[in-house]
């Protein structure tokens, strides 16, 4: 149980990171100009699709037991890659 509750903290603290990156996206995209505005507005949408698959896969963490967290775990592991891949594609386009 060690593990999977390491694992679910190490998941939380990732999400509450997205969320910040997220939210400076926003604050740039409240000063951007109208054209740029929209696409900020299209990538924070996205993020924020892909953050709440991510807070899905962790609520299934949290109330799984220990023999099916390790069945999760890689369902869990391809949200979170997407979520980093939409990200760094977030970052380098709004840089």
């Amino acid at each position: 149980m060690v593990d999977k509750d390491a694992d679910v903290q190490k998941m939380q603290a990732k999400l509450d990171e997205w969320n910040a990156e997220i939210d400076k996206l926003k604050a740039k995209a409240a000063q951007a100009e109208a054209d740029s505005r929209v696409e900020y507005q299209k990538q924070i949408q996205n993020l924020q699709e892909k953050r709440q698959g991510a807070e899905k896969k962790l609520a299934e963490v949290r109330q799984a037991g220990e023999s099916a967290w390790q069945d999760l775990k890689a369902g869990a592991q391809s949200a979170w890659d997407a979520m980093e891949d939409a990200l760094k594609s977030a970052r380098s386009r709004f840089k």
